[in-house]
């Protein structure tokens, strides 16, 4: 068998650029100096470590996460977070930066769902 193709992978840079782009997305460190938060109306949709590999931890649906950990080795269950609901993404050059994109768009797009009426209507009008 044949070792995983490797792709462009982003960087912690470009990683966070993407995630700013997100509609009403702030960062911040609330937990230490190393941990770069990225929320939506004060809710975490991403989080990675500065130190060391980079990965980034991703709210996922729950059906969904199961899938994607069987498919990319990449992706495992959600390191210090709710192993029901959250994936650690290893970034390691196995997975194509649009795949990892939709991952990040399918958590930001999980956390806008649960947020509220007003808080909906106050990001709209960002």
């Amino acid at each position: 068998m044949d070792p995983p193709a490797k792709y462009f992978f982003m960087n912690i840079e470009e990683l966070r650029n993407y995630c700013l782009l997100k509609k009403g997305t702030t960062e911040e460190f609330p937990f230490d100096q190393v941990t770069l938060v990225f929320k939506v109306m004060g809710k975490i949709y991403a989080l990675t470590n500065l130190e060391g590999d980079l990965s980034i931890n991703l709210k996922c649906d729950p059906k969904k996460a199961i899938a994607l950990r069987e498919q990319n080795p990449c992706v495992q269950p959600g390191y210090h977070m709710s192993k029901v609901h959250w994936n650690t993404v290893h970034i390691d050059g196995s997975m194509k930066p649009d795949f990892l994109k939709e991952m990040i768009d399918h958590s930001y797009e999980l956390v806008v769902s649960k947020l509220t009426k007003k808080q909906k209507s106050e990001l709209e009008n960002i």
